[in-house]
């Protein structure tokens, strides 16, 4: 990190309200004269004007800092705490330390780097308005990319508010992993063993298990088989963080043990899995990658996270 120069970074963040979804904070330094027309508070903004301005803001910014908390650590410490230290790693993901920040709303208790709370910064200081930006693009990407795990929820409409169709699905399908169970509404929608096994949503909730698993682990989710809630065919398309095809069967662990149960599962589906890799190699217009099939156990426990394990290459297309 360069410390050099006198630098004042603007830090904002969003989603405190939201019923799901972590917590973002942007930090931004701007240059004296940024020239970066059109700034405002990312609320006030549409959805096509924020995407237009954030790599403008990218590519002009002196620096930019993300800062994201989890829901279990918003459960954890609760939503002010939590935002508190997305604001915090933020400002300390910036490519240099700031000489002072400004906060928008009160300033943060860690003074490590003095700051100061500007209430509605975000009508009245430009490196304020761009960290919300920065802010609300990269949480409402995250969001789109939970509503290809959960469609259900409308999160890449919504962004975890509680929507009419947000609420309406929390209460037919009840929360979900991301949603934060601190909240009132979720707390009354909290999904049991019981409930997911007498409304057939064993499998349903793997799957989606087995889906976030990825996508923690840097997997770029292209498709899921919602259509498929039983115990057959593949579950998941995904790009590996190597750029490679990967296939996915998702398991109940209760049905696999260990990596030979896992084979003759899957040995059913090598018809399937070469149909439809074909198709999907149609479809994103992947080219020539030949793709791998793995798998994925998951094991619900009770009132424990649940544990999943990843099999490598079960199946060569």
């Amino acid at each position: 990190m360069s410390s050099k120069e006198n630098y004042v970074a603007g830090v904002d963040e969003v989603g405190r309200g939201p019923l799901a979804g972590p917590v973002v904070a942007g930090a931004v330094v701007l240059p004296e004269k940024h020239e970066i027309e059109g700034l405002m508070d990312s609320k006030k903004l549409t959805k096509k004007k924020r995407e237009m301005l954030y790599p403008i803001i990218l590519a002009k910014a002196l620096g930019t800092g993300i800062g994201i908390v989890s829901v279990q650590k918003i459960d954890e410490i609760n939503i002010r705490e939590a935002t508190f230290l997305a604001m915090e790693r933020a400002l300390g993901n910036l490519p240099m330390v700031p000489h002072s920040a400004l906060i928008d709303g009160e300033s943060l208790k860690s003074q490590i780097i003095p700051n100061k709370g500007i209430i509605k910064g975000d009508d009245k200081i430009d490196s304020i308005k761009a960290a919300s930006i920065i802010a609300k693009v990269t949480r409402d990407r995250i969001m789109f990319q939970y509503g290809k795990i959960f469609p259900e929820y409308g999160f890449e409409q919504n962004s975890g508010y509680g929507t009419k169709v947000h609420m309406e699905a929390l209460h037919k399908y009840k929360s979900t992993p991301i949603h934060r169970r601190t909240f009132s509404p979720v707390k009354k929608e909290m999904p049991t063993i019981k409930w997911l096994h007498e409304n057939n949503r064993i499998q349903w909730m793997c799957e989606k298990l087995a889906a976030l698993y990825l996508m923690e682990n840097n997997f770029e989710i292209k498709k899921i088989n919602h259509k498929n809630v039983s115990d057959d065919g593949l579950n998941i398309f995904a790009i590996s963080p190597d750029n490679q095809l990967v296939l996915f069967k998702v398991v109940q662990k209760s049905f696999a043990g260990d990596r030979e149960e896992v084979m003759h599962i899957m040995k059913k589906d090598v018809l399937l899995t070469k149909i439809s890799s074909s198709e999907l190699l149609d479809d994103y217009e992947i080219g020539n990658i030949v793709p791998r099939v793995d798998a994925l156990t998951v094991e619900l426990i009770k009132n424990k996270s649940p544990r999943i394990e990843h099999f490598k290459g079960i199946i060569n297309c």
